[in-house]
């Protein structure tokens, strides 16, 4: 995007005014999507963003600043603003401009097979009104539609004065359906998404027909839903999005900006247990296609499989360059930032709770009575205490070891750490489940996941008794 010479040189106007660190980042973004509902296409957008950003540590400081262009006279203008930001003693590590800059290394690597500018014109609305036809076809008690397709195009430069440089091009697609389903008074909706780290190949081989299908079957099965139960009961969290409770209840307190914020449970727990022995965690950025995955993070670290919890003890945390440092920890990988505009911080790809042993079967059999969640909507997270509201948007009855009839307005009520400590059960069909995460007005594409897990107790707040 640009060459080593005008890199090295901003490199050395950044660092000139006594910074310990500078660094280039430059994203060019090319973006689409369309939304359908009630059958007809209602929104299509495209965009084109490109830009560097350009930062500075000064001792415990940061200073950042963005331009939305990469021509050479404005770069170096605003490296020079950047450098004269702050108090410094002195002058920072200068790069010596004959040794060049050193190209980072990924063992990512993937392949793109429909790239989203390579498709035909009225593609992505053809695929939006096959998967409103899919629904209504599905039964005639689904009453409405909402599909959404969004894909992107990036390329992502980066330089620092570490000497270390990095180059990608990252391709992502996303597919959303919601179908509500009506009868009488009841309504009920169903939700199902597809996102992957590739091109339009995904929604090959009955992808459309896999998330209209489950969309409107949730929509269907809760029309015949009874009222929840309350109290505190086992539960049964089944796997992919099931992930979300520790994604959030959990994960973001193993974010290391927590710990120096002195903002999360888990500090000063490393090494000690904090979890059911079989309980397993990891953060892993280099899954093929996933939709949290990639090559190089948002500060040119190479794509890394971190574990946070082995066996039920904390063993990393996840890890910018900032925080890493701080620390005097190895980065993980994880310095992501949504655009040149933002700072990078510490945030999670793909997330999950490893697989265990078990058999789902099992699970259920296991449970006299309690309550198996399937699928979940909104909810509210601390995550300086992990304590936990998460609402119930697939949920059935635990009867005799059976799963039972659909229940409708069930939460579930508690707090992550003390909730690690009560799986009693990790079963082995682990699936993954994409998302967008939203952190310090960030919002970073993630992946959570799990196997279907068993909780020994947790409070459920419904409408029944």
């Amino acid at each position: 995007m640009i060459d080593n010479k005008l890199a090295i040189k901003i490199l050395g106007i950044l660092n000139s005014g006594g910074a310990s660190f500078s660094e280039i980042y430059i994203q060019k973004r090319i973006s689409n999507s369309i939304r359908l509902e009630d059958g007809k296409i209602e929104n299509s957008n495209s965009g084109f963003d490109f830009g560097c950003g350009l930062r500075v540590w000064k001792g415990e400081s940061t200073f950042y600043g963005y331009v939305d262009s990469i021509e050479k006279d404005r770069l170096i203008e605003a490296a020079k603003v950047l450098s004269a930001a702050g108090k410094s003693s002195g002058t920072g590590r200068i790069l010596d401009p004959g040794s060049g800059l050193r190209p980072a290394r990924s063992s990512y690597n993937i392949s793109i097979s429909k790239h989203p500018d390579k498709m035909a014109a009225d593609s992505r609305k053809d695929i939006l009104l096959n998967t409103n036809r899919i629904c209504r076809e599905y039964n005639s008690k689904i009453i409405q539609v909402t599909a959404a397709i969004s894909d992107l195009e990036e390329e992502i430069y980066t330089a620092n004065s570490y000497g270390n440089q990095s180059s990608q091009k990252v391709v992502k697609v996303f597919l959303s359906v919601n179908a509500v389903a009506g009868k009488g008074r009841e309504i009920r909706t169903g939700y199902k998404s597809l996102a992957r780290t590739a091109g339009y190949e995904v929604l090959n081989g009955g992808a459309v027909e896999y998330a209209a299908g489950e969309a409107s079957r949730i929509a269907i099965t809760m029309l015949d839903a009874v009222d929840a139960p309350t109290g505190a009961l086992p539960v049964v969290i089944g796997p992919a999005f099931g992930g979300v409770i520790f994604h959030e209840a959990c994960g973001h307190g193993l974010e290391a900006d927590a710990v120096l914020k002195d903002a999360t449970v888990f500090k000063d727990m490393t090494g000690k247990k904090i979890a059911s022995d079989i309980v397993t965690a990891i953060d892993d950025s280099t899954l093929p296609y996933h939709w949290g995955s990639y090559k190089f993070d948002g500060e040119g670290i190479p794509s890394k499989k971190t574990t946070l919890i082995k066996d039920g003890i904390l063993v990393n945390f996840i890890h910018d360059l900032r925080s890493s440092k701080k620390l005097n920890e190895e980065p993980t990988g994880n310095g992501r930032r949504q655009s040149y505009r933002h700072v990078p911080i510490p945030r999670m790809s793909n997330t999950y709770i490893a697989a265990g042993s078990s058999k789902k079967e099992d699970l259920i059999a296991s449970v006299k009575k309690g309550i198996y969640a399937k699928e979940f909507a909104g909810g509210q997270v601390d995550p300086a205490t992990g304590d936990f509201v998460f609402g119930i948007s697939e949920g059935y009855l635990i009867e005799n070891g059976k799963v039972g009839a659909p229940i409708k307005g069930a939460t579930l009520i508690g707090n992550g750490p003390d909730i690690l400590k009560k799986i009693e059960a990790v079963a082995d069909d682990i699936d993954f489940a994409p998302g967008f995460c939203g952190k310090q007005g960030q919002s970073m594409a993630n992946e959570v996941g799990q196997p279907t897990i068993k909780i020994s107790g947790i409070t459920v707040g419904g409408t029944g008794s």
